[in-house]
């Protein structure tokens, strides 16, 4: 597996996670979840690699998203 297909499948994963705990925490449908996910700022930092944001815990990334999710931002900056 290269390199590009480890991110690739890391990043997938993490949006799966990501989805599962949004599904669980607010009650939401997975398309709701999904597009949430999709037009974050934390999506957007994750999928830039070479920052190694896709290299942490789902539950970690998460805790980014879950508090974008509440404020309407994310705590990080560019």
């Amino acid at each position: 597996m290269s390199q590009q297909q480890q991110q690739n499948f890391l990043i997938a994963y993490t949006i799966d996670r990501m989805t599962e705990f949004l599904i669980e925490d607010y009650n939401l449908t997975i398309a709701t979840a999904l597009q949430f996910i999709y037009n974050s700022d934390t999506y957007q930092k994750l999928n830039k690699t070479e920052n190694g944001l896709y290299e942490q815990s789902p539950s970690y990334v998460y805790e980014l998203l879950d508090r974008e999710y509440q404020t309407g931002s994310a705590i990080f900056q560019q």
